[in-house]
């Protein structure tokens, strides 16, 4: 060190000392929080001192009963006091025994109702005839009245008063306790969250686990709020259960109740636990509405969750088929109908693996849709009919464009690779819609065969199409129709697929021809009837454009409408 420069050595040992203090200082912040809390929780204890010094602190009051079963309270000591965020509540019953229950029940009701309510409900534990629970409480400072109750000795589902007391929290922390039922405790469920008061937004994902319940059994969830209500059953899988619960009902709290089958009672669920969901949106969602085919059948919808949603016409559902469900590898696809006011179109999505993920068209326009989703009925007599059973109904709200007549549709694959170059190679040079709808009404007329086998023998199927027709190259009035109608909206041209009557014999029978708009009107074509004749049950092919376009009056004497199938 310099000893010519004082002022410099002075300097030097303050900026030394400085150093060495900041260092001693530097508290990390896991120290500070830790020292917050502590200070924090010093505080609440000092209130619970100051609490209990007002307090009279008589000692606890047992009832009657307590001597019958021979049960005593080592916790709590009085009849009313102080506490900082819980409780506990600690005993035995020397002759547990003797009772028609293995759980204590525990009733916390609070003074005042809060966000969690109002009261709670403990089912603890009767272990060798100890039991202990520690109670918190759900709306945090304030006043509550506990009861402890006994199961009764004779009666099953019976509790006696074995005593009660006033407790008086001073944390204002709020913490509702998940609580399991006797009956979902004996089947080991449990449900994954901390408290059974949460805040969430439009959706809750419930997960829990249940370790007695097989697959053979689920899950019911009911949702309430003020005097709304909506019930749903879900699947146990490998003794888990989860599903994103939408908060139907706007903002504030709702009440989901667990519950799973009772054993002895068909369809009907004992209560596992009650969740209170605080919904901080203001968006009030609708419901989709299952039916009794949903869980027969084996189906879990995973989209949507709730119907109301905005779409721009066109839709996704999302799913799969439980393997083991009643026909459940015969469900190889899944109806969706669609109505808005007084149209309405069938679409036809598979079911592969036993998944289903695909998309359907919102045909008609912007406006409010019902769509209903149906499993097919499994028979095995062949039918030129098919029956399905609808397992969810929702609403969609679309703000798509009307392109009823020319958007693909069941059976009408327009937008497939295939149909789009065999349209452009049979309207290649052609340069009015009219020339192009006539030369895809010769080329389906000369080109199909009609099968007599499988209008004899009832050999239809589901997915039936324009492009199984394509490639076989062969039909009925129905595959026909679906070839014209696809070759024409894939050459831009509205189509659509006429159902109706045609008299070809004595009686009329089922029918199907094709009206297309061409120069703003729309024209008639059957190229069924323009591709040949049967005789003594044989196809007679033989081309003729009478059909094309025909002259309407003439039509009519054999044809008889009765409308467009989407």
């Amino acid at each position: 060190m310099d000893r010519k420069n004082p002022i410099l050595t002075v300097l030097l040992l303050v900026m030394s000392a400085l150093f060495i203090l900041s260092g001693c200082s530097d508290a990390s912040p896991s120290d500070t929080k830790a020292k917050e809390e502590k200070k924090q929780e010093d505080r609440y204890e000092k209130l619970v001192k100051e609490k209990n010094k007002e307090l009279e602190m008589e000692p606890l009051e047992l009832s009657p009963y307590n001597e019958e079963v021979a049960s005593s309270f080592s916790k709590p000591e009085y009849r009313e006091f102080a506490v900082n965020g819980k409780a506990v509540v600690e005993g035995k019953i020397e002759k547990f025994e003797s009772l028609e229950s293995d759980y204590l029940l525990i009733k916390v009701r609070a003074d005042e109702e809060g966000p969690a309510g109002k009261e709670h409900e403990y089912y603890t534990k009767i272990k060798d005839g100890k039991f202990k629970e520690t109670v918190r409480f759900f709306n945090g400072e304030g006043k509550y009245r506990i009861s402890v109750h006994i199961p009764s000795t004779e009666t099953e589902n019976y509790y006696y008063e074995a005593t009660r007391f006033d407790v008086h929290n001073v944390n204002p922390e709020t913490h509702r306790d998940v609580t399991i039922t006797p009956v979902g405790q004996e089947a080991e469920v449990s449900i994954d969250l901390n408290s059974s008061y949460i805040k969430e937004k439009e959706l809750f994902r419930l997960e829990g686990s249940a370790g007695k319940l097989t697959d053979e059994d689920s899950i019911m969830l009911k949702l309430t709020k003020d005097s709304e209500s909506w019930n749903h059953v879900i699947p146990i899988k490998k003794g888990k259960f989860a599903y994103d619960v939408p908060l139907f009902y706007g903002k504030g709290v709702h009440k989901l109740e667990v519950m799973m089958p009772q054993e002895d009672r068909e369809n009907y669920y004992e209560l596992v636990s009650t969740i209170m969901i605080d919904n901080q949106s203001d968006r009030n969602l609708l419901p989709i509405e299952f039916s009794r085919s949903y869980m027969e059948r084996g189906v879990t919808l995973e989209y949507p969750i709730f119907g109301g949603e905005q779409a721009d016409g066109e839709y996704r559902i999302k799913g799969k088929i439980d393997p083991k469900a009643e026909f459940g590898p015969e469900t190889t696809h899944i109806y969706i109908t669609t109505k808005k006011g007084e149209d309405e179109a069938l679409d036809v999505i598979p079911v592969k693996d036993f998944q289903f993920d695909d998309s359907f068209y919102l045909r008609f326009g912007p406006g409010t849709y019902e769509v209903t989703l149906s499993v097919p009925e499994i028979k095995e007599e062949k039918s030129d009919y098919f029956r399905y059973f609808g397992f969810a109904k929702f609403e969609i709200n679309s703000t798509g464009e009307d392109k009823r007549d020319l958007l693909p549709s069941r059976g009408v694959q327009s937008d497939a690779e295939p149909i789009k170059q065999l349209a452009k190679e049979i309207t290649a040079g052609k340069n009015t819609d009219r020339d192009k709808a006539k030369a895809i009404y010769e080329y389906v007329a000369k080109t199909v065969a009609y099968d007599v086998e499988k209008l004899e023998n009832d050999n239809f199927s589901w997915d039936d199409s324009a492009l199984k027709t394509m490639e076989s190259k062969t039909g009925v009035c129905q595959d026909y129709s679906y070839l014209t109608v696809a070759l024409l909206r894939a050459s831009g041209i509205e189509a659509r697929f006429i159902e109706g009557t045609a008299k070809g014999g004595l009686w009329p029978s089922n029918h199907a021809w094709v009206e297309a708009k061409l120069g703003g009107e729309w024209v008639t074509m059957d190229p069924t009837w323009g591709s040949g004749y049967l005789q003594k049950g044989k196809f007679v092919a033989k081309y003729t454009e009478k059909y094309f376009d025909p002259d309407p009056a003439e039509f009519d004497k054999t044809h008889n409408r009765k409308g467009v199938q989407y």
